[in-house]
């Protein structure tokens, strides 16, 4: 097939006009947009193109052996220490000194890429916020797209949003949050850019044209001298790590910027990466500012690690918090990790929202917030996340009250203690019972989540908290084990097995009840039924899919000129 110059086949581009100018093969399948067009520049797209025939082949096999690890624990293995890179654990080198724009990083606020959540953001008092291109956010191509014009827009401190509804405008504070960006993970596609007649990478274009378009601009005015920074998500191993060092390297080259200039934390969610947080920054040693405790897709990972073995069946997943030895393990383990090398430990997220027509549950739901803060504080944790603007005071006042002046802790919280922390303190199987109301919990959450998710909403809020797609995966991977080792719901005192049939019954249930809360016209309007589709077939299904969102992916790109998704 010809693709012509312009990214469309010949015989289509007559009907398609205006066009993306591209590079050569470099293919756009996405809805034209002018404000999309200053994005996709031929530039920023041979940028985007050159990093993705660069390091391709090393994503390809990274995902392997991803692969090749996830068939070693369903043979029965664990995971653990790797003797070959003890020299690593146990030497006594350092990462380069975190940049003094984020050396404070106390209260870091998180949430999708949309125009008027990112003006918020930024004006909400925290120190940080991270703009996310990931699990807060459903990848449409229109989110894709305008989050991008967002963040540029933002950059620039031009970004503004008339809410007609509220009769309002929003425009950003003269003080705001530092912006930190977080792209999709490794093992996401973007089908609507086609590279040498493959879906881009996810994440290289996530990257890429954020870097592309306001690394100068943000150097100058947020990073004093340093940036653009980013969270990195979903990594299992520090050859990952690797990867991204390289595309930072390669990034500050292209742009003519000092080495280390970008700074990068990484998200420490997943199990096998526990056991690689040495490795890790040192892989990243001269762009890392730090990891974090991403604490909903760890509790995943935890059950998609050992999907094959019954004997580490998970309790009902409001009882898997951090006190949990695996889990206070693991927080414990990065502090001394992190601090030990001279860069930040972030704490955990704070998914409440306000209850506005409830003062007593409120303020219940606030204490909650607080005890878990005032845990991470006393730890060591050097900042935390929250997903509401209403958080953040009482989250601020719990990290200055014990912090005093400091920026950070990593001078002073040594944690010398973890280093006794053995791989049995890591694995410990969480204790708790299974309920009847957790499966139903469960599967009312998962579901409304991919509704919201496949009519382009990737953060929403459910009874009280914000789900995203990490706290979905919990869900869905729960189900998924309760359903294939049959397991007793011991919790109800009534020895209740989970089978197909039960589980049938209560999606038919949970789906009467979603329609009676959201009401039966929104409900017929959403995509309930089709995400119920989705859910229950993932729940189901004899082997475990890797993530929700790839299956669920499909159901979102739409190809213009319009063509069914291959992929």
């Amino acid at each position: 097939m010809d693709l012509g110059t312009y990214g469309y086949p010949t015989a289509a581009r007559k009907k398609v006009d205006p066009y993306y100018d591209v590079p050569e093969g470099v293919d756009i399948r996405g809805r034209y947009d002018e404000e999309f067009a200053k994005i996709l520049t031929k530039d920023a797209l041979k940028f985007v193109a050159e990093l993705q025939r660069e390091f391709r082949n090393h994503i390809k096999y990274a995902l392997e052996c991803r692969k090749e690890a996830k068939n070693k624990y369903n043979e029965g293995a664990l995971p653990g220490f790797d003797p070959a890179t003890r020299y690593i654990r146990e030497g006594n080198w350092v990462c380069a000194p975190v940049p003094p724009a984020v050396a404070d990083r106390k209260v870091e606020i998180t949430g999708p890429v949309e125009r008027k959540m990112v003006i918020n953001a930024l004006n909400s008092g925290a120190k940080v916020f991270m703009a996310d291109f990931e699990d807060a956010l459903s990848p449409t191509w229109e989110n894709l797209m305008r989050g991008q014009v967002n963040l540029r827009d933002a950059v620039n401190g031009t970004i503004s949003f008339q809410d007609k509804g509220r009769n309002r405008v929003y425009k950003l504070n003269n003080q705001t949050a530092k912006l930190f960006v977080r792209p999709r993970g490794w093992h996401l596609p973007e089908a609507h850019i086609l590279i040498d007649g493959e879906p881009a990478t996810g994440c290289l274009v996530d990257f890429g044209l954020y870097f592309h378009h306001n690394y100068s601009t943000f150097r100058r005015t947020q990073g004093d001298g340093f940036g653009p920074f980013f969270y990195l998500p979903k990594m299992e191993h520090s050859r990952e790590a690797k990867i991204w060092n390289n595309v930072f390297e390669k990034a500050e080259k292209v742009a003519g910027i000092e080495r280390g200039s970008i700074r990068a934390t990484v998200l420490i969610e997943t199990l096998p990466a526990v056991f690689q947080m040495d490795e890790i920054l040192y892989e990243l040693k001269d762009h890392s500012v730090g990891l974090n405790c991403g604490r909903w897709d760890y509790i995943f990972s935890y059950v998609k690690t050992f999907q094959a073995h019954p004997d580490r069946l998970l309790p009902d997943r409001v009882q898997v918090g951090m006190t949990q030895h695996f889990m206070k393990s693991y927080s414990d383990l990065l502090i001394r990790t992190c601090h030990r090398r001279g860069v930040h430990a972030m704490g955990g997220m704070a998914a409440q929202i306000p209850i506005k027509d409830d003062p007593v549950a409120n303020e219940a739901a606030l204490e909650l917030v607080r005890k878990d803060k005032l845990r991470e504080v006393k730890a060591g944790h050097d900042g935390t996340w929250a997903a509401h603007p209403g958080l953040i005071p009482a989250c601020m006042e719990i990290f200055n009250a014990n912090m005093g002046n400091a920026p950070n802790q990593i001078n002073t919280m040594k944690r010398q203690d973890a280093a006794s922390l053995t791989e049995e303190d890591l694995l410990q199987i969480p204790r708790g019972a299974r309920t009847i109301e957790g499966l139903r919990l469960n599967t009312r959450v998962g579901i409304q989540y991919v509704a919201a998710w496949l009519t382009g909403a990737g953060s929403v809020p459910l009874y009280n908290l914000m789900e995203d797609a990490a706290t979905a995966e919990i869900s869905r991977v729960q189900n998924w084990q309760w359903l294939k080792y049959g397991v007793e719901l011991n919790g109800d005192g009534l020895g209740v097995r989970v089978t197909k049939e039960i589980f049938g019954r209560v999606v038919e249930e949970e789906m009467a009840r979603i329609e009676k809360e959201v009401g039966t016209e929104r409900f017929k309007k959403g995509m309930y039924k089709e995400a119920c589709k989705i859910f229950t077939r993932q729940c189901t299904t004899p082997t475990l899919d890797d993530f929700l969102t790839l299956d669920a992916y499909n159901h979102i790109v739409i190809h213009h000129p319009r063509e069914p998704s291959k992929l």
